[in-house]
């Protein structure tokens, strides 16, 4: 069913990332900029991710021997930067995920441009190096990120959902690793309730986390690239996170699962189509001009 397949390193039969994106109380105060603060129950509920979410998942990971990939907005590099640095001394990558998760769909080429060159100067300051890895908050890549993520030195992307495999996306100006998800794989739908509460049910941890194992079991049987998008405050909740890392552990203890972060496997995918063992997709981005 998969074409083009990638031999995985050390007979793997698929390649695994578990992407957290913690945007924390981000989104509140962009969405909510006047009176945010006054929200402090949906705050408390957004800041379970930093304080309770992000250590506990790290000790899972940390019992499992993997390391993953966490897309921080930098406005929560500045507001949770003990977080920030227990990810990093864990030895898990960080990638872009806007300053305050803007839509970026409502910023013209300058505006994102000045968005994205905040971002890397923040990612600076604390970091000491540029991040290489980019997701588009709400997945809302534009017809201007990829020139802009070629422009900023970036290797890969994960916003864009063209393939069940790496891929290459080809802004003007250059090439660009994407490593593709899609919103079957987002614990939005599954488990995120808004700010105001509307009736929308949520799923128990089982069933909500069952569309995750299909996914999985699919990847595994064709040798494709599974890549969930999950939130700390949603996925990392006490039940649900107990039954994501006992799978996780199962994952593990096959012993033929590739756990990586999203940089080490563009790194593994750029290589092997250099050598010539890898023929991607190629996708022209933006794909149309009006």
């Amino acid at each position: 069913m998969i074409k083009e397949r990638i031999a995985w390193p050390n007979g793997a039969k698929c390649a695994c990332c578990i992407s957290f994106d913690m945007d924390a109380d981000s989104i509140l105060h962009l969405t909510k900029p006047n009176d945010g603060f006054r929200y402090v129950s949906a705050i408390s509920g957004l800041q379970y991710g930093p304080y309770v979410a992000i250590p506990r998942i790290i000790d899972s990971y940390k019992s499992l021997n993997i390391k993953q990939t966490f897309f921080i907005p930098a406005w929560c590099v500045e507001n949770y930067p003990k977080t920030v640095e227990l990810i990093l001394e864990s030895g898990h990558e960080i990638g872009v995920h806007g300053y305050m998760h803007e839509n970026l769909l409502d910023h013209t080429l300058d505006g994102e441009r000045q968005i994205l060159e905040k971002v890397m100067n923040i990612f600076q300051n604390y970091f000491g190096y540029a991040p290489k890895g980019f997701r588009a908050p709400l997945y809302n890549f534009t017809n201007n990120s990829g020139e802009l993520l070629v422009e900023y030195g970036f290797d890969y992307d994960s916003s864009l959902m063209g393939d069940d495999m790496p891929y290459i996306i080809t802004p003007k100006n250059g090439e660009i690793i994407e490593l593709p998800t899609h919103w079957g794989m987002d614990d939005g739908p599954q488990f995120v309730q808004p700010f105001i509460y509307t009736g929308r049910p949520t799923r128990s941890p089982t069933s909500g986390f069952e569309i995750f194992k299909q996914e999985f079991f699919a990847a595994y049987k064709y040798g494709s690239l599974w890549l969930p998008v999950f939130h700390p405050y949603a996925s990392g909740r006490l039940a649900r996170w107990d039954v994501i890392s006992s799978f996780l552990e199962e994952l593990v203890s096959k012993g033929d699962v590739w756990f990586a972060t999203l940089g080490e496997i563009a790194t593994y995918v750029r290589h092997q189509i250099k050598i010539g063992n890898y023929h991607p997709l190629k996708i022209k981005v933006p794909q149309y001009s009006q």
